[in-house]
């Protein structure tokens, strides 16, 4: 009865003292005298600490415990490369096993336990799982981390369609299988036209990421406005994403798959609404894709972008560049070894050279758990919810005058110029060259409000940089494009 009443007392004290509750327990177990009254100890302790939660968590300190008979047991996880170098103690006189390690109040990691050197398990002890790329990890999170409702499956909202396609590359010589989200209320006949979401590691977005739940809880929720995303299944990612495939990979993606995309769906053929994002290599090829094409994609998101690969060559491809017409949304994480500096390095150039940009550093490791969770950030990013653009289409888009940037570019010998007006006014459309001689006149007429585009033929110029300027009333905007003969 003494031992219990003892015990009941070390529980109370827990509690009250959170900072050293855990240290306070373990100092309890080695001061009782045999092994009986230890195990007593340990087998009430894991009662109890099941009622809190495990990793049990003592103020800024998470306790990984275990509890079997093993010679050892390590634990490899985010937070240490994944390499099983976190020795765990075993608790005198008793099968219960032991690490402590502080953590950031908002820390979230993946981990598992690797018994006898070799035998890789989930944590016995911790209900809290999350998908990854090579199998499930158990979870930690520490007290202020808000777990993500948007990537739950709701019966009580409308949800979009997926849909399967296939597609074939004459650039990289192989079938690319595609699943496309078609947002609630998609209907093929309507004039209705939407912004156009690009993932690579499509299909891992999908099981991995919950991408199609988190698109359908925030078109619900009204935190974005409707979009179709395109989800596209890598055949050798490494290859494609880094490799020697990635610049094929690239040319599909702007030559073949957008263009087989918008002939098929009801997208607004604009650069920008158009978002591409990947995670690892796949925000590598991101990168890339839209900085070679932005009059193709004028969005770019980075889900702990892999800049490293080929010596950084799409880091210093756009930090040694000129700046061109894209914004850019990027994600990392603290426990993700060197990348979180080379992120760093690149938010303050593109915030220095005027890029807009969304960034968020979280405390987080490499994985599909910080990926899935912030999804949400680059669609908002991408889409906000505006009320007056649900259901955009060719001819109601129309709240603002924008000249959008010609495509393709650079061209030969021609580009189409597309432009919308809220309103009729007279409107003109010059092309001028670098010294600002006007060289042709596309439009100088009356038009009514609406939404235009026109075709520029200049088998007449010589290569080089030309701007068009388009004046509406009041309204003036120019551009620049490249003429390569």
């Amino acid at each position: 009865m003494k031992f219990y009443l003892t015990l009941l007392l070390i529980i109370l004290n827990i509690t009250i003292n959170s900072q050293n509750q855990f240290q306070q327990f373990i100092n309890y177990v080695n001061s009782l005298p045999d092994p009986s009254s230890k195990q007593a100890a340990v087998d009430s302790f894991i009662v109890y600490a099941r009622t809190q939660g495990i990793p049990f968590i003592t103020g800024d300190s998470a306790n990984f415990i275990y509890r079997g008979s093993v010679s050892s047991i390590s634990i490899a996880g985010d937070f240490n490369g994944w390499t099983p170098n976190w020795n765990m103690t075993n608790l005198s006189g008793t099968n219960f096993w032991y690490y402590s390690k502080v953590f950031e109040s908002d820390a979230r990691l993946d981990y598992k336990f690797v018994r006898n050197g070799n035998d890789w398990i989930l944590d016995p002890e911790n209900p809290r799982q999350v998908s990854g790329g090579f199998g499930p990890n158990s979870e930690l999170a520490m007290p202020d981390y808000i777990q993500p409702w948007e990537i739950n499956y709701r019966n009580d909202i409308p949800h979009g369609i997926v849909v399967n396609k296939i597609i074939y590359s004459t650039n990289v010589g192989t079938y690319y299988q595609l699943k496309i989200y078609l947002p609630p209320g998609y209907d093929s006949t309507s004039a209705e036209r939407y912004p156009t979401v690009y993932f690579q590691d499509g299909f891992e977005y999908i099981t991995l990421g919950s991408a199609v739940n988190v698109i359908d809880n925030l078109i619900d929720s009204s935190k974005i406005n409707p979009v179709i995303a395109v989800f596209v299944k890598p055949n050798n990612r490494n290859e494609e994403y880094a490799g020697s495939k990635r610049v094929q990979y690239r040319l599909f993606f702007v030559n073949e798959l957008v263009p087989f995309i918008d002939s098929t769906f009801k997208t607004i053929a604009s650069a920008n609404k158009r978002l591409v994002l990947g995670d690892s290599s796949g925000g590598n090829i991101s990168a890339l894709i839209s900085y070679n094409h932005p009059e193709v994609f004028g969005y770019c998101g980075l889900h702990s972008g892999a800049f490293w690969t080929n010596n950084y060559e799409a880091y210093n491809l756009i930090v040694n560049g000129p700046v061109k017409n894209i914004k850019w949304c990027s994600v990392w994480g603290t426990y993700e070894g060197s990348l979180p500096a080379n992120m760093r390095n690149f938010r303050d150039f593109l915030l220095q050279n005027n890029y807009q940009l969304s960034w968020e550093e979280r405390h987080e490791g490499h994985s599909w758990g910080l990926w899935r969770a912030t999804t949400d950030n680059t669609l908002i990013f991408f889409s906000p919810y505006e009320p007056n653009s649900i259901g955009l289409n060719d001819e109601n888009y129309l709240n603002d005058f924008n000249l959008e940037q010609n495509y393709p570019n650079p061209f030969n010998p021609s580009t189409k110029i597309s432009w919308q007006s809220p309103v009729g006014s007279h409107q003109t459309l010059k092309v001028y060259d670098v010294l600002g001689n006007e060289v042709a006149t596309l439009v100088d007429e009356f038009r009514e409000a609406g939404r235009y585009e026109i075709v520029f033929d200049a088998s007449s110029l010589s290569s080089g940089i030309y701007f068009f300027k388009l004046q509406a009333g009041n309204f003036i905007q120019t551009r620049k494009m490249m003429l390569l003969k």
